[in-house]
């Protein structure tokens, strides 16, 4: 997700600021965080010791399901920064949105914990951290428009890059790496879930920020003190059982369509969920 930065709607933690082009080089993070690259070692790792059938296949599905959706979640809100820093806002340089750190992504609950625990908790792809964008730089509606389509697409290009290595897997043919790929199949699951519920026109997601730039200001304005309550309100109806069901259906439908066995899913949210 993103959210506009403006005179009236800084960061929480900094006012806002123009882009700083002369500052010092050595206050800039440069290159990806260690936080990221241990994420990223984390995902590899225990996604080799599922492959490899060391110790608990349950526990090393949840390191790789959790690691690896962390992982997206930085990913996702880099293309809004770099989309951003491309179409002229340079802030998110000096802000850090371009290292990768989740822990630059706004508040660290919000961002991080609550769309992990959704993902523990009902297997919903939340919408989790926001860089702050600083509209007043881009050039044109059609670059904020990109901005904020820069993150769902994220999430698709994660999702055809797991479904075809999904494609060339030997699940089909043996089941010896099975708990491998029904983790890889049930991440898959959750960046579909991510791209559709982000793409939605809901005040605070990534599909009201494609619509805003042609939106009347006035109307923009009035909708932006529901965001935070629109959010809730949204995942709010995702657990009434007659929605949460069409939903679903809907996204095992694009699941399917990618080539992947909704049932190689099912089997990865069990195994994810070992606890149970």
């Amino acid at each position: 997700m993103i959210a506009p930065m403006t005179e009236a709607n800084p960061t929480p933690n900094e006012p806002a600021q123009p882009a700083r082009p002369g500052g010092s080089a050595r206050s800039v993070p440069r290159g990806p965080s260690p936080i990221f690259l241990g994420l990223l070692a984390i995902t590899v790792l225990s996604g080799w010791a599922l492959w490899g059938g060391f110790g608990s296949p349950g526990v090393f599905a949840l390191l790789t399901v959790v690691s690896g959706w962390v992982v997206s979640l930085c990913l996702h809100e880099f293309a809004h920064a770099a989309v951003a820093y491309r179409y002229g806002d340079h802030s998110v340089v000096h802000r850090g949105y371009l290292t990768l750190n989740p822990l630059r992504y706004t508040h660290v609950v919000y961002s991080l914990v609550l769309p992990v625990l959704f993902v523990l908790l009902g297997g919903i792809g939340l919408p989790g951290g926001a860089v702050f964008i600083d509209r007043r730089a881009l050039r044109t509606r059609f670059a904020s428009t990109a901005v904020s389509a820069a993150g769902p697409l994220t999430n698709v290009a994660i999702a055809v890059v797991l479904a075809l290595t999904l494609l060339f897997g030997d699940y089909r043919y043996s089941d010896d790496h099975i708990a491998f790929w029904s983790a890889i199949a049930f991440l898959l699951f959750l960046q579909v879930t991510a791209a559709v519920l982000n793409v939605l026109p809901v005040p605070g997601l990534d599909g009201f920020g494609i619509l805003e730039p042609y939106l009347p200001r006035s109307l923009v304005n009035r909708v932006a003190r529901l965001a935070p309550f629109a959010i809730i309100i949204l995942f709010g109806l995702l657990w009434i059982p007659a929605v949460n069901r069409v939903f679903f259906t809907g996204i095992l439908g694009i699941v399917a369509l990618l080539g992947v066995d909704p049932g190689l899913v099912a089997a990865g949210y069990q195994l994810f969920r070992f606890w149970q």
